[in-house]
């Protein structure tokens, strides 16, 4: 699996966990990330001031299975 990033290429080695409670109060979104887009895509939705977590994307697919 590879990283959300526009145009990255590299491994997913995070899931960013989202969602808008103004649209989908229960519904997540899951961007994957590496570890050089991590922060930048969590920023992203925090500026927004949607609710968000991080998990190794190992964690993200043991709890999904």
């Amino acid at each position: 699996m590879k990283c959300s990033a526009r145009k990255c290429t590299e491994p997913a080695e995070f899931a960013v966990c989202w969602r808008n409670p103004k649209l989908h109060y229960g519904r997540e979104k899951v961007w994957l990330a590496c570890p050089g887009h991590r922060d930048f895509l969590v920023d992203y939705v925090k500026l927004r001031d949607f609710p968000v977590r991080v998990e190794t994307l190992e964690q993200y697919l043991k709890k999904n299975d």
